[in-house]
């Protein structure tokens, strides 16, 4: 990598540190450090809000999810806007009414401290584990560069982060957003626009949306109700709602950031902000994705995207093997190239039986191509059986780092860098504050207090590192803090959906429906019922509302509500 590319990165990474750290010095009190000060406008609570959301993991897999299976995915936040709505208008005057430092502060006065246990307690194994993601996802990519082993890459990032957080808290966490959100949009936007000037040569913007749609790439929305497709138009808009109300109406990390608003309004326009921007957002990194398969399709890819995977097997006993496979590929690719220029040039006369041909043709050449990275996998099992042949998150590094100009690279590594580092700080800012708060509760001076809770940021990010060691197990890791978030956050949401609307059931019941649907869904989900993971988070909460009512009804029940 060019000394400028190391420029760019160190230089963005510590300036977003130190800047943090010298804004929030004097942080110094629960208001500021626990929730962030409650002074920020619509605008900057937006921009945590949406920095919170967009990982390491949105930048890494969103892309590879695009170039593997398409726009599909996108139909996963169709159910936010709405979910926008209600949070807006539901959840936040309460929050504000209460004046809580927690979601789960607020349950505990609505129902008991053992419900409110609970509710933190799923929040903080959830969370916990998906803090471990968010290190990890960041650190596949400098252990890459810098060739580190990939468990001390993690110890820096994770160091990295924890440093800012644990010097100011939410307060950090807020002030650090804008200029990480800054970087994030300006790398997607010059890879967007780069990899769009990369295929001028060969392919108009125009013709490779088609192209990509002759190959079903772009097939945006799946109007089918099979249960057990991931992404549909129905689980989006029904199974997405439920979960993405769960995440920014329940999940500490995101309430967090909306608690640190000036007032309601500003609150609420925030997060109206978020509903506005996030479904084009994620479409556009999808879309960059679509562009790197065309750009692909044009030039030569390598048969396994895990350079170093590669590398190792080379010097190895496969040698041979490897080598063979890679000269396969090249003359595959150059079939793939032939195949795409003739579509191109039917497409440009109309010749639509011609298109079809070449359309054919060049299917059974992404078939070869598929059938040719198996076998590299294949071998990569056998011979290094501790390797990680899993290379999905790797697709759009590799492109990256092998196809972008100088400068651009450690802009995009800065832009990773940053969405990482985004969302773990208001992880462990939100995992520290649930602990103190809801779980450890005892009394303290505004001073002990802030200290209690700088001790929690740094214990609960030496956990994250823990768990990161665990997440090369995944296929994808955009689908895998999703499936982990869908496991937990359906109970969490019933047990705020009974809260709010069904105010005469009390503690006791609604204690025992959580169990009873957080049992289910891990029940389903480990065993071999196949049901979209976006469903569970309709399936948890209506078991939790129903069981909760049947539970209260049958113990007698009182009238009551949030206002006592």
């Amino acid at each position: 990598m060019h000394w400028l590319d190391w420029l760019i990165l160190f230089g963005t990474l510590g300036f977003i540190v130190g800047y943090g750290v010298w804004k929030t010095r004097a942080s110094n009190t629960s208001d500021s450090f626990l929730r962030g000060g409650s002074d920020n406008k619509w605008w900057a609570v937006g921009l945590s809000v949406m920095a919170t959301q967009a990982s390491a993991i949105t930048f890494l897999s969103t892309p590879g999810q695009g170039f593997l299976d398409g726009m599909g995915f996108v139909q996963f936040y169709f159910g936010l806007p709405l979910a926008m709505l209600v949070i807006g208008f539901v959840f936040i005057p309460l929050y504000y009414k209460w004046k809580v430092y927690t979601a789960y502060e607020f349950i505990g006065k609505r129902f008991d401290g053992r419900t409110r246990l609970l509710t933190a307690g799923l929040f903080l194994l959830q969370r916990s584990l998906a803090a471990g993601i968010t290190i990890y996802a960041p650190s596949i990519i400098l252990s890459k560069v810098l060739h580190w082993p990939l468990s001390w890459t993690c110890v820096f990032i994770g160091a990295l982060v924890i440093l800012y957080t644990t010097s100011g808290g939410a307060k950090a966490v807020g002030v650090t957003h804008k200029q990480q959100m800054a970087v994030m949009f300006l790398g997607i936007f010059a890879a967007f626009g780069f990899t769009v000037y990369y295929l001028s040569g060969d392919i108009s913007f125009s013709e490779s949306i088609a192209l990509a749609a002759s190959l079903d790439k772009m097939n945006i929305v799946d109007t089918s109700w099979d249960p057990t497709t991931k992404y549909t138009l129905w689980s989006g808009l029904i199974g997405g709602f439920f979960l993405q109300l769960s995440y920014f109406g329940t999940d500490q990390s995101q309430v967090q950031r909306y608690l640190g608003g000036k007032d309601v309004k500003q609150a609420r326009q925030g997060l109206w902000m978020n509903a506005a921007l996030k479904i084009p957002m994620q479409f556009f990194i999808l879309l960059t994705g679509v562009l790197v398969f065309v750009f692909y399709l044009f030039n030569a890819s390598p048969v396994h995207w895990n350079a170093a995977n590669v590398q190792a097997m080379e010097s190895s006993p496969v040698g041979p093997e490897i080598a063979d496979l890679k000269a396969m590929q090249a003359e595959n690719q150059r079939v793939v190239k032939e195949r795409s220029i003739a579509w191109v040039e039917a497409e440009r006369i109309g010749d639509a039986t011609a298109m079809t041909t070449a359309q054919s043709a060049l299917n059974a050449a992404l078939e070869q191509d598929q059938v040719l990275r198996e076998e590299t996998t294949a071998l990569l099992r056998n011979e290094f059986p501790d390797r990680e042949p899993n290379d999905k998150d790797y697709i759009f590094i590799s492109y990256v780092m092998d196809h972008l100009p100088i400068g651009i690279v450690g802009l995009l590594l800065a832009m990773i860098f940053s969405a990482g580092m985004s969302s773990t700080s208001a992880e462990l800012s939100a995992l520290a504050t649930t602990s103190i708060v809801d779980v450890v509760r005892k009394d303290r001076t505004d001073g002990q207090q802030v200290i209690a809770t700088k001790w929690a940021t740094v214990i609960f990010g030496l956990m994250a590192l823990l768990f990161a060691a665990i997440f090369s197990l995944f296929e994808n890791l955009i689908q895998a803090v999703n499936i982990l978030g869908s496991l937990f956050y359906g109970t969490i949401l019933g047990i705020f959906l009974v809260a709010f609307f069904v105010k005469w059931v009390l503690g006791t019941a609604v204690f025992l429906a959580a169990l009873i649907a957080q049992a289910f869904i891990l029940f389903v989900h480990f065993s071999d019922i196949e049901i979209a993971f976006l469903w569970y988070n309709l399936i948890a909460p209506a078991i939790v509302v129903v069981f909760a009512i049947v539970i209260q009804m049958i113990s007698g029940h009182r009238t009551i509500s949030v206002d006592e």
